[in-house]
């Protein structure tokens, strides 16, 4: 590993030397496995290690000395999301309710991985059930992993429910890893641990093997400490894991990095002041560095806002049921079989209830409509008709490019007796539209990062990604994490 800053080091300079012969698979996951021995304690992001990840390694440096690479990926070490299925690793959702036996096959998108030659490391905590059992949920928290705390200042949230994976990538313990979102569960945590985050346009990576909320509106993303690694981690997980680098994976321009890459664009700032005054004053400095490097940056407020917020909730509380029911009937062992045995199981578990009590959302699921009543039906229709036009028509109007809003507020301190402080309205068009978005770093307030999110038109992947890219550049706002413990008075808010 001489020479090899894991904390900057990118997929393509990790490939030009292993081709070179001067690094191997073998040695660059022992490097993350010793760094999550030793750094990992801190954050506490890593729930499970791989038994096989050395094997894996070294299936791939025979593969490189042969000359038959399967791509870009042979022989990164990646991360998952502990509600992607592992054949090798149990897959628990953060519930002890299936903490019990392994899932009997991987997840799609986790053979997509070992095809492409990826280094399947382990699996990360989340928030449980994504955030999707109590009322005022604790992000990070789960009965099976306990908190994960922010790498930046350790008494803080790191955002939910891609919670571990986005502080295991920002505290450089794999090269990249898998979050999954359903409203913001990608975006927020790659901004709030100051990391790249790629919702993917719906349906465009598989959701078969991952524990569900809502078929409607779930996707598997990548997570990275640059826009690069995402973009090539997007093209494996899409399912074109033979595409030799970021160019043939995506179709990304050679100069979507470099100086000219934002000249023209045009980008519509939706503000969000309602995340307070150094949020905003970070957008104010965030478009007047785009304008210097040739973007035009117009202020905008995307429509349907609070007709959006009104009918998600209900619709994904019917979607909840009917989806999770289907995933725990895919499960062998003599874990709950439905939604109905997961609310006994948690009665019943006192170790569910260690942070927070309350599964009010599970219990609101269980009596919500069902998806077949016309009901739900309006009112996903009407939801899905207002998300994609409050994108499309504000894109249209403008002649932009791209949205660009915050990801995030700076990080909130984590409390299990209060929950999350988490009103972030700006990932739920994408999110509902089945758009999609990328959040990058913009910028801090105090010690805390806080991330722009990038939204535009659906299937427009590639283009987000250049956009991305460039964006990434010229602000140039990535930093190594300190593990403070907690903030002075002085040092922030």
């Amino acid at each position: 590993m001489r020479g090899v800053d894991l904390d900057t080091v990118t997929i393509p300079e990790l490939q030009a030397r292993m081709k070179r012969g001067d690094l191997t698979s073998s040695g660059l996951t022992l490097a993350y496995l010793s760094r999550i021995r030793t750094v990992d304690p801190r954050i506490n992001a890593v729930l499970h290690l791989s038994p096989t990840a050395m094997s894996q390694a070294a299936a791939s440096d025979v593969r490189h000395r042969l000359g038959l690479v399967r791509g870009p990926l042979d022989g990164i070490p990646v991360l998952l999301k502990d509600n992607v299925n592992t054949r090798d690793m149990p897959t628990t959702a953060g519930s002890l309710a299936l903490a019990g036996r392994p899932p009997g096959r991987d997840a799609e998108l986790v053979a997509a991985l070992r095809a492409a030659g990826a280094v399947i490391l382990g699996k990360t905590n989340m928030s449980e059930w994504a955030n999707f059992r109590a009322a005022k949920p604790t992000s990070g928290w789960s009965a099976v992993g306990g908190q994960t705390r922010n790498p930046f200042v350790l008494d803080r949230n790191p955002c939910g429910s891609s919670s571990g994976s986005a502080a295991a990538v920002a505290a450089s313990l794999a090269q990249v890893a898998i979050g999954t979102e359903t409203d913001g569960s990608i975006v927020c945590p790659a901004g709030m641990n100051g990391i790249v985050g790629h919702k993917p346009s719906l349906g465009l990576v598989s959701q078969s093997g991952v524990v569900p909320i809502s078929a409607e509106q779930d996707t598997a993303g990548p997570m990275a400490r640059n826009v690069v690694d995402t973009a090539i981690t997007l093209s494996v997980l899409s399912g074109r894991q033979h595409a030799e680098n970021l160019d043939g994976a995506l179709g990304l321009p050679q100069s979507a990095g470099g100086p000219a890459g934002l000249r023209g664009k045009r980008i519509g700032l939706w503000r969000l002041p309602s995340l307070g005054a150094d949020v905003d004053a970070l957008m104010t400095r965030t478009a007047a560095r785009l304008r210097a490097a040739g973007a035009q940056v117009v202020e905008v407020t995307p429509p349907y806002q609070a007709r959006l917020a009104e009918l998600e909730f209900p619709a994904l509380l019917s979607e909840f049921h009917r989806d999770i029911d289907a995933y725990l009937a895919t499960r062998d062992g003599d874990g709950p079989r439905d939604l109905a045995g997961l609310i006994a199981f948690n009665r019943t578990h006192t170790a569910e209830r260690t942070c927070f009590a309350g599964q009010e959302l599970f219990e609101a699921a269980l009596a919500a409509p069902s998806t077949d009543t016309p009901g739900y039906r309006a009112m996903r229709a009407e939801l899905d008709d207002l998300s994609r036009r409050s994108i499309d028509e504000t894109l249209a109007a403008h002649d932009l490019d791209a949205i660009a809003s915050p990801a995030n507020p700076p990080a909130w301190t984590t409390d299990c007796a209060r929950g999350d402080n988490d009103v972030i309205p700006s990932s739920t068009p994408a999110a509902v539209a089945g758009y999609p978005s990328l959040s990058v770093p913009a910028g801090f307030v105090g010690e805390l990062p806080v991330g722009l999110l990038l939204m535009t038109g659906n299937r427009r992947d590639a283009e987000l990604l250049a956009l991305g890219a460039a964006v990434e550049q010229r602000l140039d706002a990535w930093r190594a994490p300190r593990f403070l413990p907690t903030l002075t008075p002085l040092a922030g808010r």
